[in-house]
């Protein structure tokens, strides 16, 4: 395999297989050559000094653009054209190498982010690793680093190190700890933390950064005047809700925006506008404080892509299933089509220990109508920190969810998996299945534990309907010479 020769002798060269091994040659500093499988990606000083959508706008295709409509399987022309619009953003500090870059938005593939993180009960780095390496085995396309117990600092840079996809944060945790730390209490937090906190992160290489800049004092109001069951279940809405309320002051992130468009500019950050303001029960769906915070997202998302900042937008929440193609097609209007990052949503209050379902549910219909990214959730939502089970449980359904919706959309691609595994089952063609299914493991597992004696499956054995068709109808779907 020949591998940049045609770069400067002398250059430091990142290699990075399967997502398991980085090596560093030594030499002069030019670029970095990423590697996934047999993939190779070379960025060069150059690129590492811009932004994805800066460039876009100048009609420079980057070598990460290139890489992104390979994967899509889209005209490279396309892509550019999408990232100058801001409807696609392509997480990338340049920072963060190697890394497998994925584009996120219209017309691509939906994408699926995996939650992990300590919490004060399980402090433990070993744990959160573990779930990084089954995010990255089961094809998660982002990490967020939601840690709020144990050295965060190293958790967050040991997941840096080991899970080569982009990763994003929320910094106001780590800045709420720290302020509880030296100050005593959140609401003890100075500006200029939060800001230090940002830049620090994108420093060491973090990707996307969740924001909550949309919720500013006059959304409080609303959500006073609301009266809802469940107030905010975002943390991070209700860091920034007890600092404004204590010191009756506007939200930094609102208030400094353009102070945090500098940082997003210098490291190529993208930021994900945080919905502070998600409803937390079906009761609370799509009301006048998430609606409000939804209008001053709109006009930050214009704001920084003025900047050249790339940014999208997250969403609910806790959705009744018929009003979740309302809400996709209220942001798309509201946040001039900037890519749609929803949690879920999930249709209904009553499953803890099943919410990976709900969430499925939901965040399937979300996709189908225009969502491109969602945010899995586990089946210990709303229960404990999830377990290593429990981050593939919850990838996996989130996985089915986002591909059944790019059938819907018609993504290049999809149907054809499908098409593939279909023609294997009728085979009963179980090694090639096993190569295309979403999750070998459970798949391995059942065939081990209910095999038959047959060369079908347990549940007909000699009766399958496959194996029996199969006797009397040629590989054309034709009768037979006899007839049958």
């Amino acid at each position: 395999m020949q591998i940049c020769t045609d770069k400067p002798k002398g250059t430091l060269y990142h290699f990075h297989f399967l997502g398991a091994i980085t090596k560093k040659v030594p030499g002069t500093f030019f670029g970095s050559c990423i590697i996934t499988g047999m993939d190779v990606n070379y960025i060069s000083q150059k690129e590492r000094k811009m932004t994805q959508i800066k460039e876009a706008r100048k009609g420079n295709i980057t070598a990460i653009m290139k890489k992104v409509a390979e994967e899509e399987c889209l005209p490279v022309g396309e892509v550019l054209a999408l990232v100058a619009e801001g409807k696609v953003v392509i997480p990338s500090n340049p920072n963060h190498f190697p890394i497998h870059h994925v584009g996120i938005g219209k017309k691509l593939r939906t994408k699926v982010n995996v939650n992990i993180g300590t919490s004060m009960d399980f402090p433990k780095l070993e744990n959160e690793v573990k779930k990084a390496e089954i995010a990255v085995k089961y094809k998660a396309d982002t990490i967020m680093d939601l840690s709020t117990g144990g050295d965060i600092k190293k958790i967050r840079n040991s997941i840096l190190d080991k899970a080569r996809i982009p990763l994003g944060t929320v910094p106001i945790y780590e800045t709420a700890i720290k302020a509880i730390e030296q100050r005593g209490a959140i609401v003890d937090i100075r500006e200029d933390d939060i800001f230090g906190m940002i830049e620090n992160q994108a420093k060491e290489g973090v990707d996307f950064i969740t924001v909550h800049a949309g919720l500013t004092l006059k959304a409080i109001d609303r959500l006073k005047n609301q009266g809802r069951v469940a107030d905010i279940v975002s943390r991070g809405g209700a860091f920034h809700l007890a600092w404004m309320l204590h010191n009756q002051k506007e939200n930094p992130l609102y208030a400094g925006f353009d102070r945090l468009l500098e940082i997003a500019l210098k490291y190529d950050l993208t930021l994900s506008l945080g919905d502070g303001l998600r409803p937390g029960a079906i009761a609370d769906s799509t009301d006048r404080p998430q609606i409000e915070e939804l209008l001053t997202l709109g006009e930050l998302v214009k704001h920084a892509r003025e900047q050249n900042v790339q940014v999208m937008v997250e969403g609910p929440g806790h959705i009744p299933l018929d009003e979740i193609a309302m809400n996709i097609k209220i942001q798309k209007r509201v946040c001039q089509e900037a890519p749609f990052y929803v949690l879920g949503p999930l249709v209904t209050d009553i499953a803890p220990g099943y919410d990976h379902i709900v969430s499925a549910v939901g965040g399937a219909i979300a996709a189908s109508e225009g969502a491109d990214f969602l945010c899995y959730v586990t089946p210990a939502e709303h229960l404990g920190l999830p377990s290593v089970d429990d981050v593939r449980e919850g990838l996996i359904a989130s996985r089915i969810a986002a591909h059944a919706a790019d059938i819907v959309k018609s993504v290049k691609g999809a149907r054809e998996k499908d098409l593939k595994l279909s023609e294997a089952r009728k085979k009963l063609d179980w090694d090639a299945q096993l190569e295309m299914v979403l999750d070998p493991h459970k798949f391995k597992e059942i065939r081990k534990k209910r095999k038959s004696k047959s060369d079908a499956c347990s549940m007909c054995g000699d009766f399958c309907a496959l194996r029996i068709v199969s006797e009397f109808l040629n590989s054309e779907g034709k009768l037979d010479e006899c007839g049958f």
